[in-house]
């Protein structure tokens, strides 16, 4: 899905949602936000390390210049996937945020030993996917930090 603004970059994001909902509430806060982007979802994570390293049908896809993550996915878990790819070093810069429901602090200490630039907490309405995306924008777009709720 391809969202155009003029006059500026085009972002490359990866989102990896088994969430049919979640997915779709994010698509359309994309659709809505003020920044160009495509948005690439996956719904599981060996998808995504295919995604990554353009294997199969992904073959010739642009690198995302950020990876949402999801941390309970089917056939390969986010914690697995984000150990994979901090071990890969073509993928040692890669922008990644996890993107989970659980508030546990053991997750969250987990997820920031493993490199990940940021820990948020999935919004519960398209509201809340709309304020994700615009703390999105601002970090990719104007470099700021991202804010956690």
């Amino acid at each position: 899905m391809k969202l155009l603004m003029s006059d500026q970059r085009t972002f490359e994001i990866l989102l990896v949602e088994d969430n049919f909902a979640d997915a779709q509430l994010m698509k359309i806060a994309f659709q809505q936000g003020h920044f160009s982007a495509n948005l690439h979802i996956v719904g599981d994570g060996e998808q995504a390390l295919a995604f990554l390293k353009q294997e199969d049908r992904y073959g010739g896809t642009a690198l995302p210049d950020l990876v949402l993550l999801d941390l309970n996915l089917p056939r390969m878990d986010g914690r697995t996937l984000l150990r994979r790819i901090r071990s890969l070093p073509q993928f040692e810069n890669l922008k990644l945020v996890v993107l989970s429901s659980s508030r546990l602090e053991t997750d969250i200490r987990e997820v920031k030993n493993l490199n990940a630039q940021a820990y948020l907490v999935k919004p519960l309405d398209l509201y809340g996917f709309f304020r994700l995306v615009e703390n999105l924008q601002n970090y990719l777009v104007n470099d700021q930090p991202l804010k956690s709720d």
